[in-house]
């Protein structure tokens, strides 16, 4: 059934940073806003380069809320750090994603790192265990990410949709959601008939398309020019009651050759599409 604009709550539309690479903070927040976007996916390291205090006020004079701030993990060590200099990094991405009122903190639990898998799995949950409590305090909600399992082999132990929901439904926790990017999982056959079930789970979702297979370096393409069913995954989420925000994270040598404004207004005429396929208004 079609359903109409009044019984649909309208999806904010984001921009991530990482779309942008060479754009500095302050350029970034006037060229989302200028092109119609709603909100910002925030990359740390722009946010530290630019100065955090400064970043703020600039933030809030923009309008634009913050969909997402990226990232913080590595808990089973493989990017060279002790767990506890990991945890303590991601202490200080909560306190950060608190000030700038973020919709989210994703987190990557990092691969496997040589360890057993089971191995994998406690550090992972211990690192939840030790932050859950203090992301609640601050009013933070973490995301983790599940990464297609050629992609993420220094980035996530998670490689499916399933496990994902399984870590989530043993924590049970309103503060533990996760992010769910196209890019990753596109919205056919099983993935599409898993919306549902997904929608209530996810925090952010990540528009990513791509038109050649998964590897590790995640060579994405321009919404709507690759293989992805991007606008059915929007209209699928939107019509299984999905309310948050959609964040357009794009990156890959198919992107590096188109302008960013073009970038901005195509992905936000595909975005507008797909709100049109819903029965949702776009704004």
């Amino acid at each position: 059934m079609r359903l109409t604009a009044w019984t649909l709550a309208m999806p904010r539309l984001s921009m991530n940073e990482l779309t942008t690479f060479r754009w500095s903070f302050d350029e970034d927040l006037l060229h989302y806003q200028r092109a119609g976007y709603d909100a910002i996916g925030v990359w740390r390291r722009k946010l530290t380069d630019f100065g955090e205090e400064r970043a703020v006020e600039l933030l809030t004079e923009s309008g634009l809320a913050v969909s997402n701030l990226l990232w913080a993990g590595g808990f089973t060590g493989n990017d060279g750090r002790t767990q506890a200099e990991s945890l303590a990094d991601a202490r200080a991405a909560i306190r950060t994603a608190a000030v700038i009122d973020a919709g989210c903190l994703v987190l990557y639990t990092g691969g496997r790192n040589n360890h057993t898998q089971r191995h994998a799995d406690r550090l992972v949950r211990h690192a939840l265990d030790t932050l859950l409590a203090e992301a609640d305090a601050a009013g933070v909600t973490l995301a983790i990410e599940p990464m297609h399992a050629a992609c993420g082999g220094e980035w996530s132990v998670l490689s499916s949709l399933e496990e994902t929901c399984t870590l989530l439904a043993d924590y049970a926790h309103p503060r533990l959601k996760m992010v769910y990017d196209t890019y990753h999982f596109p919205a056919c056959d099983g993935v599409a008939a898993m919306l549902g079930e997904l929608a209530p789970l996810i925090a952010v979702v990540h528009l990513g398309d791509t038109a050649t297979p998964h590897s590790i370096d995640q060579e994405r393409c321009p919404l709507g020019e690759g293989g992805t069913p991007v606008r059915e995954a929007i209209a699928g989420l939107i019509a299984a009651g999905y309310e948050g925000d959609f964040d357009v994270e794009l990156m890959g040598s198919a992107t590096e050759g188109v302008a960013y404004p073009e970038l901005l207004s195509r992905s936000r005429c595909l975005f507008r599409e797909a709100l049109s396929a819903a029965g949702a208004v776009p704004r």
